[in-house]
């Protein structure tokens, strides 16, 4: 009788060995990038986690600068241009480690060492899974940033999310077609887009969420990015960051 019982038990043992992990696996949803995930350090460095490194995910950091202890070495540096307070070789090798990629312009590469790429306004590129485009950043009614010089900003994709970070840019023509979740502006004027410029710049793009940056180092306060979430209420959402 004990095997009879068996046997019959046996293909149900089995069909629920088969399916317990299907259930397993279509009730796990993929991780998304949110805010919790963006570190603002001051100016236009961040330092944002994410991708599909083992064991930990990827850290990427953007136009490292005036940087205090660091807590995590970069998978990907991204560097705009080659102006000091973006292209700093000092604080580069703060967060570079042996395997780190810097992905940046011309005219900067030539000032650091390691593993370098080189990009272009228009340039798509992929490092260590996250997905890189080069766009266009430069002043459009002064002349720090301009546009013969190829400088850029960058859109990359994390745990599924696009995040354009600007770089030192005015609001320009091609703002219309980037296409962003999360999207870091400039809002200190001066040496780029005013706090007014980049509400501007921000209902174009049209991200989920907008984060201010480039004020409170070399120009720019607390005001700006304080004039820019006010512009923007009921529109898009804006968070604006405690520097870390």
């Amino acid at each position: 009788m004990r095997k009879a019982i068996s046997q019959r038990a046996a293909p149900s043992i089995i069909l629920l060995l088969v399916i317990l992990p299907l259930i397993s696996w279509a009730g796990e949803k993929e991780a998304v990038m949110t805010v919790k995930d963006i570190h603002w350090l001051g100016h236009d460095t961040f330092r944002i986690t994410g991708g599909t490194a083992t064991p930990r995910e990827i850290v990427i950091y953007t136009d490292p600068f005036k940087l205090g202890k660091v807590k995590e070495k970069a998978d990907i540096i991204l560097i705009t241009h080659e102006h000091y307070d973006h292209c700093s070789p000092e604080d580069v090798k703060k967060v570079q480690g042996p395997d780190t990629v810097i992905v940046t312009v011309k005219d900067c590469a030539g000032k650091l060492s390691g593993k370098i790429k080189t990009v272009k306004p228009g340039d798509k590129i992929t490092v260590g899974g996250i997905e890189i485009e080069a766009v266009p950043a430069y002043n459009t009614n002064k002349q720090f940033h301009t546009k013969d010089r190829g400088w850029v900003g960058y859109i990359f994709t994390v745990k599924g999310q696009r995040v354009y970070i600007a770089g030192d840019t005015d609001y320009i023509p091609e703002m219309k077609n980037f296409k962003a979740d999360i999207a870091l502006l400039p809002v200190s004027g001066t040496y780029v887009m005013t706090a007014d410029e980049a509400v501007s710049a921000a209902l174009d793009i049209k991200p989920k969420v907008a984060i201010p940056m480039h004020y409170g180092s070399i120009v720019g306060s607390d005001k700006d990015a304080t004039r820019f979430a006010e512009a923007l209420k009921g529109k898009i959402d804006v968070v604006i960051l405690p520097k870390e």
